[in-house]
Parts: C-alpha cells; sequence; structure tokens
C-alpha cells in the first residue's frame, strides 16, 4: 500500500492547515479516474469546508455521478488523492473502504425500503447505538425535515416530496461528514425542483451539513449551493459562486451552458470598449484584447431593455410567456438574433417591431477566432 504526506497542520490544533484556516472537510488534488481504461475524471481539484455546499453542474455523460463515486470510494482514482476530514481515503494505491469514510448518500430514486416504516428507514444506519440513541436521533432528523408526524407510515403513501426528505433524514440521521446528492430531485415535477431545493439548503445549512449536489438543472444549483462546479468532458471549467459564473464565465462553452445568451460580433476600440452593432459597450475593467481586435460578446436576456422611446429597432420572433415576464428572440437589422426579458404587461406581437436598448454591467469578451477555450 502506497504512502502519502499529509498537508501540515497546525501542531496545537490537527483542525487547522499549515495556513492557519480550517482543514477542509473534502479535498480533491488532481484527481484522474479510468474505467476499463476509458478516461473519464481528468486532473480534478477543489476543497469544500465544514457547511459549504456544491453542485456539480454538466451535461449527462460528463463524469458528474463517477466522481460522487470516487468520493465515496465506490470507484478508485487512477491519479491523484482524495481526502475527508484531512485523512487520505482514496489515492492510486490506497483505498479507504466506503463504510469506513462517513459519507452519506441520496439516489435518484431515493432508494427507500418499501418494507419498513418511515422511522424504521430513517434509523437504518444506526445500529451501533442505543435503542435510545437511535429514537432520539430519528425523532431529531425527523423534525428538522418535517417528516415527524409520518413516522410510522411506509414509503408507498408518501409523495415524492416526502419521500426525498426521508432520504435525506437516513442519509444525515449517521452525522456523516459529508453528504453527496445524485440528482436528487430527478423524479420530482419541475414546479417542485427549486422550490424543494431552496427548502434542503436551509435544512443544510441549520445542521452544518458539508454537501455536493450532482445536477444538470441549472436553477436547482443555484438555489440550493454556495459554489458551483461547471463540468465537460471530465474536467472542471470553472469552480465559483454562481453570480460569478453567470456574469464571468471563464470561456465559451461555460457562457453559453449557463443561462441563456447570444454572442455578437465585436471590434476593440481600447482597453476597456468594444463596438457592436447595438453600441459601444464599455467596461469598468480591462477586457485584455487590443485596439482593433475580432472579439465575441455575450449578451443575455437581461442586458437588452425595451424602450419605446429608443431609436434602435428589433422585430418579435418568438415570445416564451414566464409568468412576471416574456422572453423574447429579437432579429436586429443585421439579421442577428438577441433575447430580451420584458415585464409581461408589454405583451407584444410576433413581427412587431419595438424599441431596445443595450444595458450591460458586466462584458464579457472571448477570442472571435476560438470557438471554445475550454
Amino acid at each position: 500500500m502506497g504512502t502519502t504526506v499529509k498537508p501540515k497542520s497546525d501542531s496545537n490544533n490537527p483542525g487547522l492547515a499549515a495556513s492557519g484556516q480550517p482543514a477542509a472537510t473534502l479535498e480533491l488534488k488532481n484527481v484522474s479516474v479510468a474505467i476499463e481504461d476509458r478516461p473519464i475524471i481528468d486532473a480534478f481539484s477543489f476543497s469544500l469546508q465544514q457547511g459549504e455546499i456544491a453542485c456539480l453542474l454538466g451535461p449527462s455523460g460528463c463524469g458528474k455521478t463517477t466522481l460522487l463515486r470516487t468520493i465515496a470510494g465506490f470507484e478508485q482514482p487512477s491519479a491523484g488523492e482524495v481526502w475527508l476530514e484531512s485523512r487520505l481515503v482514496s489515492a492510486q494505491h490506497r483505498r479507504v473502504p466506503v463504510e469506513d469514510r462517513k459519507v452519506g448518500m441520496v439516489f435518484q430514486d431515493y432508494a427507500l425500503f418499501p418494507h419498513l416504516s418511515i422511522r424504521d428507514n430513517i434509523a437504518f444506519g444506526l445500529q451501533g447505538l442505543s435503542h435510545l440513541e437511535q429514537r432520539s436521533r430519528v425523532e431529531e432528523v425527523a423534525e428538522l425535515l418535517e417528516v415527524d408526524e409520518i413516522l410510522n407510515d411506509f414509503p408507498h403513501r408518501l409523495s415524492g416530496g416526502q419521500q426525498q426528505r426521508v432520504a435525506l433524514a437516513r442519509a444525515i440521521a449517521t452525522r456523516p461528514h459529508i453528504l453527496l446528492l445524485d440528482e436528487p430531485f430527478a423524479s420530482l415535477d419541475i414546479e417542485l425542483r427549486e422550490q424543494i431545493a431552496k427548502e434542503m439548503r436551509v435544512i443544510l445549512k441549520r445542521d452544518g451539513v458539508t454537501a455536493i449536489l450532482v445536477s444538470h438543472n441549472q436553477m436547482e444549483a443555484f438555489a440550493m449551493a454556495d459554489t458551483i462546479g461547471v463540468m465537460r468532458h471530465g474536467a472542471l471549467l470553472q469552480w465559483d459562486n454562481a453570480f460569478t459564473i453567470y456574469h464571468r464565465p471563464v470561456c465559451k462553452y461555460v457562457a453559453d451552458f449557463i443561462g441563456d445568451g447570444v454572442f455578437l460580433p465585436g471590434r476593440v476600440i481600447n482597453s476597456t470598449n468594444v463596438e457592436t452593432e447595438l453600441g459601444i459597450i464599455m467596461s469598468g475593467q480591462s477586457h485584455g484584447f487590443g485596439h482593433g481586435d475580432e472579439v465575441t460578446v455575450l449578451i443575455r436576456p437581461d442586458d437588452i431593455i425595451h424602450d419605446d422611446g429608443s431609436e434602435m429597432r428589433a422585430r418579435v420572433l418568438e415570445k416564451a410567456f414566464r409568468g412576471a415576464e416574456f422572453l423574447y428572440t429579437l432579429v436586429l437589422q443585421s439579421g442577428s438574433r438577441v433575447l430580451s426579458l420584458i415585464p409581461s404587461h408589454h405583451n407584444h406581437a410576433i413581427d412587431e417591431s419595438i424599441g431596445i436598448r443595450l444595458e450591460i454591467e458586466h462584458l464579457v469578451v472571448f477570442p472571435s477566432s476560438s470557438e471554445n477555450a475550454c
């Protein structure tokens, strides 16, 4: 079995890293995973502190679930290291068993035992405790998850949302070092997903649980996570909060994958300004391109403001009702298309010409010659 030097910790407090900061609950160091000699995960690195909630976001097949399985111990890294609570649990020649990692998991189908009551489902991982301790912990997490009134029921009698809460209660009852949630809202109605994600965030924060959510749904990620990791082909493209990923994506792939938006050609005027067919866009900081460079500019729907008094016109091509707003697809004079979020009391007809103006607070620019730097 191979040996690896652990990160240095404060000699008087092993819970502190050498920097004096609290040691990470979870840390991945250049983790790569190959299954049957096929590369799945490539040089993945990130860390989570106690109580942080992260989301791995990406399309199907990008390696999200494989990464969760590697953290849990079901898959073995071909390179790199996985640390839990300052303990090396996975490396090329080291593998701590799944049952010794104190990792909780919630699956897409919740995996509740149909023949057990809700009380017994939640207590399933607590066999090492006395009967009194089990009962106390079950009632504690049941109250936290608001399922305390259905403890004597069976899973088949519960709604999808209730089953999801029970699955989460069972997972956190054992006080895991980290909770892994693999598409936990996938079987819920679309309308419920964001609501349940918000509720789960409140519950996890209240109990101080460190968690990683896997999803391909951006709204779930935005509602639940402190930090989002955007994945593609097994690689981590960007690891940041939702605001930064949306307004300051590191490459065109992330910009295109997160939120709605279009790319328009532009020409650099100076270190902060870019000229487009919508006008000159000014940035408060340097964009890093030189005078005269041809670039691509990201235009979000919230950058295009409806203004009846504007001389700039666009034709309504499509519209989608979103309750308080319409998402309009507009055609500019050049034939280029942009998106605009407009209050729904402005109900314009298809092919109608409307006034618009540009209002951008975050200038996002990419090289026009590169399809995707990621």
